[in-house]
This record gives structure tokens, C-alpha cells and sequence, in this order.
């Protein structure tokens, strides 16, 4: 873990609208500024209710986002983004929308490409339009984000962009527009919002100034996520998770998640399960693998979600998996249609993705990923 003295840089969107019945205000604020011409980047659902934003001028919808989505629905967003030529590009929707729309807004009418900015700094600035993210889900945290992630289907790996030039002008984060989230999505995504929390908390490169975020977005899904799973309409909950959620986004800029992430990841890009789903799921194997490493900040994550354990590994791996399953979650990779041939191979896809693997506070062989995949099995 890094020294309180340790340098790190924050990031956050100038403007954050945060609170029931917030999303109206975007059309305002489009409106001051100008936008005439604006981009709707968002999936088929979300589509069909793009006027609770309070869009005015020419809003061009494009409505075709896709669950983990790859470079060939990419290629569709920017054929839009070019022939609408927007002023403003909206990402709406849950996190596949927002990270389209971040790609979208720094690469149509770019010279550069997406191989041009796969990494870290490489997009080429400023932007030439206007960035707005409003979150449909509680998960993510894109929306307040420099991070983009799309999979080659060829290698089905994640293709990760990472620029500042990607940070939005401006978040709306409207809780009301979660309550429609069904209960078994609600559970994984608010999961995937804790994930982000917690892998930062226990991280390599955990920073005090981040832990402050990690540790009460950790304790606003323990208090909130059972709620709102048994309540889809209950407001508070959902405004705590929609918090837990920024607070996940807050930090993944400057520390990131670590081995959780890494080992979900081939879940998706291989077997398309939707990655918040894939996250509760390998949750508790990693936290309980990483407690020899980082037991006082385990104990804090155990005790934020409202769960007692000791500092024995099989403690928190009950107490961790207990909490993801009392939620409706599916927590084995069998009942998920994964056949157990593949697990070789997700786990060399997941010992591949070291900008993740190597924030993990305790070193993950191919050989420790491939028996957590067995016992998850």
C-alpha cells in the first residue's frame, strides 16, 4: 500500500447533478450552453424514454448499444456519432453506453482509431464536442470515469482506453431512473459497484485520499443493496447505491480494481454473463485468497457490509459468499452454462491482463486463478 505522502491525481466531471428527479436538468444546461445538435448514445430500453433528459434541437438517438460491447458495435456508434454530427455526444444507459459514448466523443472525426488509443494517454486532445453521462444503473461508476472498455471478439480480450480527454463536462446521476433495474440485476450490478470499492480499498496502490471513497461506498451497498433488491421503488436505496456507484468511479481513476476484476472479465468476453453477475461471483474467492495480504482492510470491508468474520479465510470467504447469495445472485459458474473445458483458458486470459493482476495486494499464479475458476465451478 502507498504512504499517505504518496503523490496521486483526482479527477472528477466540473459538474456532478446527483438526486431524484435530476435528469430534466440536462436539457437545461445543453440548452445554456448551446448544443444544438446532440447524440443519444444508449440501449433499446433506455432509447424509448430519452425525454426525461429534456433534450431541445436535434437529438439523434442511436439505440443500439450492446451488453460487454465489442469493436463491431463501436464501429456502429462512430458510423452514427459521424453522420449526426453532434455538438454533444449523451451516453445513457448503464456502463456499455457510457463507455461508447467516451470512445465516441474523442474518435469520430479523429484521425486516430481505436488501436491508435488502446493504453493509457494516447488519445490525442481536446475533443472537438460536448460530454454528458447519465447512468441508467448503479454499478459502474463510468459516468465519472477516463476509462473505456470495449472486447476484440477475435482475441476476447478487453480493449482498455484510458485519456482524460474522456472525462465527462457533465454527470447526471437521477436514483429514479434505476427503479425500473429488475431485482436480479439490481443485486449483481450493486455488487460490481462494491467490487470496484473494495479491490481499491485492498489495492497495491490503495491511497488514503481514495480509501475515504472505497470504504463508505463499501458500506452504503452493505446498508442499501437488500433493499433495494427486495424494493425496487424504494428511493433511498436506491439513491444510496446510485452514491456507491460514483463512489466505485471515483476509485478506479487513480488506483483501479485488481485481481476480482481480472479473473470476471474472461466471464464476459468469453461467455457473454453480464459482468456484474460476473463479479459477484468471483467475489468472495478473491477477497477471502487476498486476506492473508490485507487482513485489517478485509476486516473493515467485512465489517461495512454489515458482516462479522475473523481473519481465518474460510470466515470471510463464507461470510462474503453468503452476502452475494442471500441477494438472488447465481454464484456457480456451472449453472451459468460455462463448461468446465474452458477453464484452462479463462484462466490464462485472466493471468494475461496484468494492469489489473499486478494492483492485487497478494501475487495470483495462473495456477491460484485456475482453482478458484475449480471451486467457483
Amino acid at each position: 500500500m502507498v504512504s499517505l505522502d504518496s503523490p496521486i491525481t483526482i479527477i472528477r466531471p466540473e459538474i456532478i447533478e446527483f438526486g431524484v428527479g435530476t435528469a430534466e436538468r440536462l436539457g437545461k444546461w445543453a440548452s445554456d450552453k448551446g448544443y444544438a445538435r446532440i447524440l443519444v448514445i444508449s440501449d433499446a430500453f433506455n432509447a424509448t424514454r430519452v425525454d426525461t433528459l429534456g433534450l431541445k434541437g436535434e437529438v439523434t438517438v442511436f439505440a443500439d448499444v450492446t451488453p460487454e460491447p465489442d469493436t463491431a458495435n463501436l464501429d456502429k456508434v462512430l458510423a452514427a456519432a459521424n453522420a449526426a454530427d453532434a455538438q454533444l455526444v449523451v451516453g445513457f444507459g448503464g456502463g456499455s453506453a457510457m463507455d461508447l459514448a467516451k470512445l465516441a466523443a474523442v474518435l469520430a472525426g479523429s484521425s486516430q482509431t481505436l488501436r491508435d488509443v488502446v493504453g493509457p494517454n494516447k488519445v490525442h486532445g481536446p475533443r472537438g464536442v460536448a460530454l454528458a453521462q447519465v447512468p441508467t444503473t448503479a454499478g459502474t461508476g463510468s459516468e465519472a470515469g477516463i476509462r473505456a472498455l470495449v472486447t476484440d471478439p477475435e482475441t476476447m480480450a478487453k480493449l482498455a482506453v484510458e485519456s482524460i480527454h474522456m472525462l465527462a463536462d457533465i454527470a447526471v446521476i437521477d436514483p429514479a431512473l434505476t427503479f425500473t433495474v429488475p431485482a436480479r440485476t439490481t443485486a449483481a450490478t450493486g455488487v460490481d459497484a462494491m467490487a470496484h470499492c473494495v479491490e481499491a480499498f485492498t489495492n497495491r496502490k490503495a491511497h488514503p485520499m481514495i480509501d475515504l471513497y472505497a470504504i463508505e461506498g463499501t458500506r452504503l451497498v452493505g446498508k442499501y443493496l437488500a433493499r433495494a433488491v427486495k424494493d425496487g421503488a424504494d428511493a433511498e436505496a436506491r439513491a444510496g447505491l446510485a452514491l456507491a456507484s460514483l463512489y466505485g468511479g471515483f476509485c478506479l481513476g487513480p488506483v483501479n480494481t485488481a485481481g476480482g476484476h481480472a479473473l470476471a472479465y474472461p466471464l464476459g468476453t468469453r461467455w457473454h454473463i453480464a459482468h456484474g453477475a460476473a463479479n459477484a461471483l468471483i467475489f468472495p474467492h478473491v477477497l477471502a485468497f487476498n486476506t492473508p495480504s490485507v487482513p485489517e482492510k478485509t476486516r473493515a470491508v467485512m465489517d461495512a457490509l454489515g458482516r462479522k468474520t475473523s481473519d481465518d479465510v474460510q470466515s470471510v470467504f463464507d461470510a462474503a459468499y453468503s452476502f452475494c447469495a442471500d441477494l438472488g445472485i447465481e454464484m456457480k459458474l456451472s449453472a451459468l452454462g460455462v463448461p468446465d473445458s474452458d477453464l484452462d483458458a479463462m484462466a490464462d486470459d485472466a493471468f494475461a491482463i496484468r494492469r489489473l493482476l499486478d494492483n492485487n495486494p497478494r501475487d495470483l499464479a495462473c495456477a491460484d486463478i485456475r482453482s478458484i475458476y475449480e471451486a467457483a465451478y
